[in-house]
């Protein structure tokens, strides 16, 4: 897959324009395609494979091909050949749950941005001095959204990446705490709906998400 990566800070432009991501996490590698089209049939245009799925790497390549003005990214990137073989397959973006230097650098020497995963302040800190443009806020903290608007009190240059514990009911609230944009994982891509192929209710689940991520302030 040879399409041009999307170079870091126009990602993030984009990222924080759409407000939100849509992260597929399955063991049903066969029906990984078919669940992220139903994300972007619900108006997602920044979407992310983790690693973990079953041909990941061919998933990537077949969404990158299909939706051009789609932004594909891979998540759960651990080691350098990982960041390697997800940008080759197209990915455009890369997330990890660690915060990685290794990983960091890789990223910026394939000009990609990174999302390192980050659950204090001091990690979020060592992860925008290393280089990485924005930060994953994993796992979800008690507070939530009380939580972010905190750390962005003293240090309101990092861009905050919620994704765990992120839903229907919160979305906005994390939005108007300041997060920059924020990721659907379960509450998107609910697994019994995958197992059971019953892809309306993801697309319409989809529907619901972006539109409460736009009733932030």
């Amino acid at each position: 897959m040879s399409s041009a990566p999307l170079q870091p800070d126009g990602f993030v432009d984009k990222l924080g324009e759409s407000r939100a991501s849509a992260i597929l996490r399955t063991p049903h590698g066969d029906l990984a395609v078919d669940a992220m089209k139903c994300a972007i049939s619900a108006g997602f245009r920044i979407c992310e494979f983790t690693l973990t799925i079953p041909g990941a790497l061919q998933h990537i390549e077949t969404i990158a091909c299909q939706y051009p003005d789609v932004t594909v990214g891979a998540g759960t990137v651990l080691t350098p050949n990982q960041a390697q073989d997800a940008v080759s397959a197209g990915a455009r973006f890369l997330v990890s749950p660690v915060l990685d230097r290794q990983v960091v650098e890789t990223a910026a020497e394939l000009g990609v941005a990174i999302i390192p995963g980050c659950s204090t302040p001091t990690e979020m800190l060592a992860a925008h001095q290393a280089g990485a443009p924005l930060v994953k806020l994993f796992p979800g903290p008690a507070g939530g959204p009380s939580w972010v608007q905190a750390v962005l009190g003293p240090l309101p240059f990092l861009k905050i990446i919620p994704t765990s514990g992120v839903d229907l009911h919160n979305a906005a609230e994390f939005l108007s705490a300041g997060a920059h944009a924020i990721g659907f994982v379960a509450p998107l891509f609910d697994p019994v709906a995958i197992e059971n192929q019953d892809w309306p209710q993801i697309e319409d689940r989809g529907r619901e998400l972006l539109a409460a991520c736009r009733q932030a302030r």
